[in-house]
């Protein structure tokens, strides 16, 4: 059961940081980052660690870059800015600021409960009618990442072989029955759940009366002319170009750069992972957290929703963020690992810069994002000295 936890979405993934000053002095001094991201980017695909990558930066200025590296597919081109890629638990940031929009417009409240969220039909358990929607978008539900079942397992062991998403048993139904036997155990504390942000979908359907894709669109993409970002894929700017998903570090039982099979999800599950997005979409996205725009309460939501709720210098957790405390910065961020893809997006609310990186292989550590978000920071620190 070990395997099934750490085979989804999530915050598992390792982050690559420098052990010395040297690269954000020599980016200080040269002023180059496209050699600096080069020098991140492109001995993992030498090395085959990835088949294709993209990385997307945005600077102090409000400038975007993006670099592209390795190819889309077998036979693919380079990625680029404009490449759709499957962004996994990436979704759990827009699902988390359309709450956070829902909260700013009375809606719906923080302190709500399960109790109150779903209808009265619904079985409860008595640990599961006190969780709240605070705990839901933080993660400190009590809720597991999903349920340890013998179907489960079957299934997770059926992907390490075929890639086949074992997620798919995993609707409204299924959720909402695991409810009224949930028992909460350990300190209240962060634990990472994707069947979490799955009941929190259910819930602002119900509230709203529209399905989680329209909600999203309404509240963050259209709003942010994310026009490249969804829950179709088919149905999206470049879908045919888009980067193929390829084995990394899972499945196990697939050679690295294998191609796999893209995952789909149940309607109930598709706020937690099943977006799609490109560096261009995510970036400005990401602007939106930063800089104020054209809706004052949009904006006090996005912005809201980087508070740190539950704190710790690893990890606290914000509304769908995680915040880490390194070398005296602060990085917001998010992760997202689903079928063949690893998706990051970083920020240094401070300094208002922020990455995104994009690899079309499944990957548990994250060689870039946070290496180069801060040595941006610090050269930023040396040149303003």
């Amino acid at each position: 059961m070990l395997c099934a936890a750490l085979g989804a979405c999530g915050t598992l993934s390792r982050m690559e940081l420098d052990t010395d000053a040297a690269p954000a002095q020599r980016l200080a001094a040269s002023s180059d980052l496209k050699a600096e991201v080069d020098g991140l980017a492109q001995p993992l695909i030498e090395r085959g660690e990835n088949t294709g990558l993209v990385v997307g930066v945005l600077a102090a200025d409000g400038q975007a870059q993006y670099f592209g590296y390795g190819v889309t597919a077998q036979g693919g081109n380079r990625p680029d800015g404009d490449t759709l890629f499957a962004i996994g638990s990436l979704s759990k940031g827009f699902l988390g600021g359309t709450t956070a929009i829902l909260v700013e417009e009375g809606a719906l409240g923080w302190d709500e409960t399960l109790a109150t969220l779903l209808p009265a039909h619904v079985k409860l358990s008595d640990d599961a009618r006190r969780i709240t929607l605070r705990q839901l978008v933080t993660h400190t539900s009590g809720l597991p990442r999903q349920p340890f079942t013998p179907e489960t397992l079957r299934y997770f062991i059926e992907y390490l072989f075929t890639g086949k998403s074992f997620y798919r048993h995993f609707d409204r139904d299924y959720l909402l029955n695991y409810l009224a036997t949930f028992k909460k155990s350990g300190e209240a504390r962060p634990q990472y759940s994707n069947i979490g942000y799955g009941i929190l979908g259910a819930i602002l359907e119900l509230r709203s009366g529209q399905r989680i894709d329209a909600l999203v669109h309404q509240k963050i993409l259209t709003p942010l002319q994310l026009d490249h970002t969804g829950y179709v894929p088919a149905a999206l700017p470049g879908y045919a170009t888009r980067a193929r998903g390829h084995a990394g570090d899972q499945p196990k039982m697939i050679r690295r750069g294998q191609p796999v099979p893209d995952w789909e999800f149940t309607d109930v599950m598709s706020g937690s992972a099943a977006l799609y997005s490109n560096a261009h979409d995510l970036l400005a996205y990401a602007r939106a957290h930063l800089y104020p725009g054209a809706d004052a309460l949009r904006d006090r939501a996005l912005r809201n929703s980087l508070q740190v709720q539950f704190a710790r210098p690893q990890e606290a957790a914000a509304t769908a963020w995680i915040v880490d405390e390194i070398e005296g910065r602060k990085i917001t961020y998010q992760i997202g690992l689903v079928a063949g893809y690893t998706a990051y997006i970083g920020m240094d609310v401070e300094s208002r810069m922020a990455v995104v990186v994009l690899q079309n292989n499944f990957n548990w550590t994250n060689r870039i994002g946070h290496r180069l978000l801060l040595r941006m920071v610090h050269a930023q620190q040396v040149r303003t000295r």
